[in-house]
């Protein structure tokens, strides 16, 4: 392997913060894709190569309102790169925070931080004062690119936080000194920093599913390296897909969806206006010809009573990721559409999908099998690989890995150089593994584990169940019992009678020491942003 070349970022914030060396995962390039030139700025190998591929005339970026080029959309970018550098003063190495929906705006004020030399710090539109301020002191950025529609929170939180000097807004219908109108005064062309493959693209803020969240850092070969893993081997869009999708671009799951890969593949992607809805998100597919959707399986849940009504026109692949996929979900999707969907787990702090399976690789109940370039393993609390069949913690190693900003808790993530994301699986003679729980959220009741998502799968097969979230509960004789909250469709009856039927459904479905010995009736789960069940105030209920 070549020697690394220098940094190119000046400002050292975030390389000054980067955990000790000793708690680094270990990185892998074994397949030759991965294998990357040690000087390499990834918007500039997606980007500005997409003309040398044949792609410049193709779709990139597409609204109800406009579609830019690939080559529109780097003269878009370069301008700028040209304001943040020129008016703005960024520096190679600044953090920009960037707040916004999925929009095309959005998308191109990304780019162009990254393809200066700046980290990005994107953040979730949904984020209040509060949670902006505690990102804002942890990457101690100069400069905020801010959707105008989104302004007032993060006014918010600069008030106490003058490092935070410039907020320059974007998608700003009356110009002004907007983001696109200073652009819209620099000429074009702009060289990509000659960021060191091992400089810092971005700050992948965790959704919070476990309380305060961590950012993960994530450096041009992590992002292109995972180009090379799922989206080449697994995924395999072509020039032809057009892409739709709900998971913000704030979050990796989204940006690797709705950006990077379809960047990497020459494919393009549609934002609509606003946000989704279930059966809006089925009408955009049908509607703009869309090959290929990024959803929560929840929303794919939601979604599947549209999908078998209006049709899905040209779809052809569903991925699914972001929490566990009930098999009862897969199943109902695919009665609707015809189509296996794709499931994946991946993880912030590895940027993206490193366990899945596609079409005839599919196994029902099954995530899948390890993607090519990553390594993964069940193991007990020792590290050692426990016997096929057993349940225990996944550990991955690969050519992406964890590495948060100035954090004591990668001593948890990263142990002898491999990645514990914190999930409980069992892998099977074949090697596909199969997901059980967050390891923190298996439920040993009378001697037995039970998986929360097992329980919630057979809960969602009863059809007066929309959603449900099993978590275990103190139990004085059992150490814990099995408890659901349950959200129950119209016309269905929150009672005792309602109750007694669900735990007899469940006994009937799984094994019977696994059913819910409590069973709560809500009107709504707890979630973060992305969809994810938020069990921990499950369990603070």
């Amino acid at each position: 392997m070549r020697a690394p070349i220098a940094s190119a970022q000046v400002d050292r914030f975030v390389h000054d913060r980067l955990p000790p060396r000793g708690q680094w995962p270990a990185l892998r390039y074994d397949l030759p894709e991965l294998r990357l030139p040690p000087q390499v700025n990834l918007v500039a190998e997606l980007l500005d190569r997409a003309g040398e591929k044949g792609w410049g005339a193709r779709p990139m970026l597409r609204s109800p309102g406009r579609t830019l080029t690939y080559a529109q959309a780097r003269e878009e970018v370069d301008r700028m790169c040209r304001v943040l550098v020129e008016e703005l003063g960024m520096l190679s190495g600044h953090r920009v925070l960037l707040r916004g929906g999925n929009s095309i705006g959005m998308a191109l004020a990304w780019l162009a931080v990254v393809k200066a030399g700046g980290i990005a710090v994107a953040t979730m539109p949904l984020l209040r004062a509060r949670e902006l301020g505690d990102i804002i002191d942890k990457a101690q950025p100069a400069l905020a690119l801010c959707d105008a529609k989104l302004l007032d929170e993060l006014e918010l939180a600069r008030k106490e936080r003058p490092l935070l000097r410039t907020v320059v807004r974007f998608n700003a219908d009356d110009g002004g000194d907007s983001l696109e109108s200073r652009a819209a005064h620099k000429g074009p062309g702009f060289t990509a920093c000659p960021t060191a493959a091992d400089d810092i693209a971005l700050l992948a803020f965790t959704s919070g599913t476990t309380g305060k969240p961590k950012a993960a850092v994530h450096t041009h070969r992590d992002v292109l390296a995972a180009c090379e893993a799922w989206p080449r081997h697994v995924l395999r869009a072509t020039p032809e897909d057009i892409v739709v999708g709900s998971p913000p671009l704030a979050f990796t799951f989204g940006l690797g969806g709705l950006l990077v890969f379809p960047m990497w593949a020459g494919c393009s992607v549609y934002f609509p206006d606003g946000p989704y809805t279930p059966e809006n998100m089925v009408r955009t597919i049908r509607d703009v010809g869309a090959t290929i959707c990024y959803t929560a399986p929840t929303f794919y849940r939601q979604a599947a009573p549209f999908a078998r009504e209006l049709g899905i026109g040209r779809l052809r692949i569903c991925v699914s990721a972001g929490e566990g996929l009930p098999d009862a979900t897969r199943q109902l999707w695919k009665e609707a559409t015809g189509i296996e969907m794709l499931d994946g787990i991946g993880a912030t702090e590895m940027f993206h999908i490193f366990i899945s399976s596609a079409g005839a690789d599919v196994r029902r109940g099954a995530v899948g099998k390890v993607v090519p370039g990553y390594s993964a393993k069940v193991v007990d609390d020792e590290g050692n690989e426990v016997p096929r069949g057993t349940i225990g913690k996944l550990a991955v190693i690969g050519p992406s890995g964890c590495k948060y900003l100035d954090d004591p808790r990668q001593a948890n993530y990263v142990r002898d150089g491999w990645n514990y994301p914190g999930d409980a699986f069992l892998q099977d003679a074949d090697g596909y593994f199969f997901y059980q729980a967050r390891a923190d959220d298996m439920i040993i009741t009378s001697g037995y584990n039970v998986g929360g998502p097992e329980v919630e799968d057979a809960l969602l097969k009863h059809p007066a169940v929309a959603e449900c979230g099993v978590i275990g509960k103190p139990d004085e004789e059992r150490g814990m019992i099995v408890k659901a909250f349950c959200v129950l469709k119209p016309g269905h009856q929150g009672d005792a009678a309602m109750a007694r039927a669900l735990q007899d459904h469940v006994k009937a479905t799984i094994a019977p020491f696994k059913y819910p010995r409590e069973i709560e009736f809500v009107a709504a789960l707890p979630r973060t942003e992305t969809g994810k069940l938020q069990r921990f105030r499950l369990r603070q209920l």
